[in-house]
């Protein structure tokens, strides 16, 4: 039997990239979709190609800075479908900086999306999962939530706190039946770089050579859903980049040395 088949799968981020990949093909297997991101146009189009029947998803644009507003949010998704089965906390941005050029207002801005954004939307769901004894978070996070490199330093400390809260409320949901999942992308194809933010606070706007030579999105989420069914802690994607995570572990002074040399600043992580 397929794994979201009939299940409401609520996805932030959807309107492009892995959100889209992950509604594409949950939507395959009959899932009821809840599609979050900011742009409405786009995540129309997404819910178009989708081809489910009106009654089976839901548009819900979301701005992830505007953590207020979630619990009506969650409230609405749940007085529609009567459960919330599995939230895919996806929505993100990188960063393309040099920590000491960085004004801490763009520190502040990447922090909100990626972690506060995350956290806030899980706190406000987690009570309709704990009410029916059941449900998975799955996190994207990425490989630079193990290790740090040059001009990441933003984004690699969003996914560092990920796993710090994540990994905590794991232990704190077990006896009520909810999975938490952190998933650890290396380089995926998709306009991260792309949309990534500058010191200045602007869109990067260049696609990393990497990035563009990464794994399929449509592969990724073939993994990921994997590793969901079998409610994995945690799941790494990758090619070479992954030599990062370990040496991390084993080697941290040898990782510490070819860091300092890169000269590719878009080496190892998306």
């Amino acid at each position: 039997m397929e794994q979201f088949r009939d299940k409401v799968v609520w996805i932030t981020g959807a309107s492009a990239g892995i959100g889209e990949a992950f509604a594409m093909a949950a939507a395959k297997q009959g899932a009821k979709l809840i599609l979050s991101a900011r742009r409405v146009n786009e995540l129309e189009r997404v819910a178009k190609n989708c081809d489910l029947p009106a009654e089976s998803f839901l548009i819900l644009p979301m701005d992830m800075t505007e953590s207020a507003e979630y619990a009506a949010m969650a409230k609405k998704v749940f007085l529609r479908f009567g459960s919330i089965d599995y939230l895919f906390n996806n929505a993100g941005v990188s960063s393309r900086a040099l920590a000491l050029e960085t004004p801490i207002d763009v520190d502040v801005r990447i922090m909100n999306i990626n972690y506060f954004g995350s956290i806030a939307l899980s706190k406000a769901v987690l009570p309709y999962m704990i009410k029916q004894n059941s449900g998975h978070l799955i996190i994207t996070s990425s490989v630079s939530g193990r290790f740090s490199t040059p001009m990441r330093s933003a984004y690699a400390a969003s996914k560092h706190a990920l796993h710090g809260f994540y990994n905590a409320l794991r232990a704190e949901v077990y006896n009520n039946n909810i999975g938490v999942t952190i998933l650890c992308p290396g380089y995926i194809r998709t306009d991260i770089s792309v949309n990534a933010l500058t010191a200045s606070g602007q869109k990067f706007n260049k696609m990393s050579i990497k990035q563009a030579n990464g794994m399929d999105p449509e592969v990724f989420t073939r993994k990921v859903f994997r590793a969901v069914k079998k409610r994995r802690q945690q799941a790494l994607f990758g090619g070479t980049e992954l030599m990062g995570v370990y040496l991390s572990k084993f080697a941290p002074g040898l990782l510490t040395r070819i860091l300092r040399k890169m000269q590719d600043k878009d080496s190892f992580t998306q």
